[in-house]
């Protein structure tokens, strides 16, 4: 199969942070094949840039023409150039190859560095005349169209002076007003678009431009519409901000795996949920552990924060007169209860990731204390007006033994079911577990 080929004409990071490593790594994680052509060579780390080495013009245009000598390339991103004579290097061979171009007017670096020479800047115009987006942020924006930036209305007033410098489309990202609601606003053919979505972290954040142009170029070398590609890069940047890395001691680097690394953990624990619930159905002795309501089982992704990070069933397993019986198929965000049940333990135990519910009786939880299980509970006549059950239950049943529990009962309540629930590290192990259960009841 044929991919398509992706040229980032950037800076070196040696942090790994930014820069080419970040855009190699965004292309990858999206599909396209990244070349690169170095620029700069820099000494950095996530507390700031140490030193810096251009490399000579006339070495980053021969980076560029061996590479189209030899590779099937029509879309590039510029990252980190830092004099007037490599902007003009590069603008000649844009214009030479007809790359369709996304340009990242890097000034400064995260950290605060400075990673453009004075004067450099107004060179630019030359690169942004054939160029197909320019992706400032605000300080970008408010040097290249001389305006001040407050608003969203700034925004656009500022969009349409870049505009005037020659690229197709603007995209002025919103992320340095502060608001809680970030949006970027995209201006193309003499209309505006608007990006909205919301902060996910006040952290200073590490190569988030490099890596949203790097997106961007890569979904349109794929075939995506400007807004599509815009689109499809803001979604590719949350979940890289999301997964960040807790590394080093500066500015904090994104994690632009992340998106894979999610939906691998997801097939796993889709699998996982499967392979458990089936094992549950299939063995007739477990049809007695099953409660009125159903039984559920869930697995959480690494480092869970909501719903939508559990697995669970779409439907319960159920007790029929023919057996136990499978209604639904695991699905991020398949149980409310067990997920809220495991989101809580699994914040006071990371190995905690799986729960399950099954019948309370006082034989069942006789047998879990027959097994040596450690054991805690919770007492719904207590639990204060406006609080989720099984949030406010785990928890309370978690700080009463000081630990994660392998086995949280209640007793029920005014139209409320008492409940056990199994915690471990994964479904087979807590379906294991249920069916010990079970084969100790007579």
């Amino acid at each position: 199969m044929k991919i398509p080929c992706v040229l980032t004409i950037a800076g070196s990071d040696s942090g790994g942070g930014a820069g080419i490593q970040a855009d190699i790594k965004t292309m990858a994680a999206l599909g396209v094949h990244g070349l690169c052509a170095i620029t700069a060579v820099t000494a950095q780390n996530t507390r700031g840039v140490a030193a810096v080495i251009e490399l000579p013009p006339e070495f980053v245009a021969k980076q560029i023409d061996v590479v189209m000598d030899d590779f099937d390339v029509k879309f590039a991103k510029t990252g980190m150039l830092s004099s007037g004579e490599i902007i003009r290097a590069v603008s000649d061979r844009v214009k030479k190859y007809q790359l369709r171009v996304v340009v990242d007017p890097i000034i400064i670096s995260a950290s605060g560095s400075p990673l453009m020479r004075e004067g450099a800047l107004s060179a630019i115009g030359e690169l942004l005349s054939c160029a197909e987006l320019v992706t400032p942020n605000i300080h970008e924006a408010e040097k290249l169209s001389g305006l001040r930036i407050k608003s969203i209305g700034d925004m656009k007033r500022a969009a349409k002076k870049i505009a005037d410098l020659g690229p197709r489309a603007v995209l002025i990202k919103g992320g340095h007003l502060g608001r809680e609601t970030v949006t970027d606003v995209l201006y193309q053919n003499g209309d505006f678009e608007e990006f909205s979505g919301p902060r996910i972290t006040r952290e200073t954040t590490h190569g988030t431009g490099c890596s949203l142009s790097s997106a961007i170029a890569a979904e349109l070398a794929k075939g995506a519409t400007l807004s599509a590609a815009v689109g499809k890069a803001r979604e590719f940047i949350t979940q890289a901000i999301k997964g960040r890395l807790k590394l080093g001691h500066g500015v904090v680097p994104i994690n632009q795996m992340a998106g894979i690394l999610r939906e691998i953990e997801t097939a796993r624990a889709v699998t996982e949920v499967w392979k458990a619930a089936q094992l549950l159905v299939k063995n007739p002795k477990f049809v007695k552990l099953i409660p009125e309501v159903g039984t559920n089982i869930v697995m959480a992704l690494p480092g869970a924060k909501s719903r939508s990070d559990v697995v669970g069933l779409s439907g319960r397993i159920v007790r029929t007169s023919s057996g136990a019986v499978l209604t639904g198929f695991p699905e991020l965000g398949g149980s409310e209860h067990m997920a809220n049940a495991v989101l809580i333990a699994h914040r006071f135990d990371s190995r905690i990731r799986s729960v399950m519910n099954i019948r309370f009786s006082p034989e069942n939880l006789q047998a879990c204390r027959s097994l040596g299980l450690s054991i805690s509970s919770f007492d719904r006549a207590r639990e204060p007006k406006g609080v989720k059950t099984m949030e406010w239950g785990t928890e309370q049943a978690i700080k009463k033994i000081g630990r994660v529990p392998q086995v949280i009962f209640d007793k029920g309540g005014p139209g409320k079911e008492a409940m056990i629930r199994l915690l471990g590290d994964a479904p087979g192990e807590i379906a294991s577990l249920a069916l010990k259960i079970a084969e100790k009841i007579n």
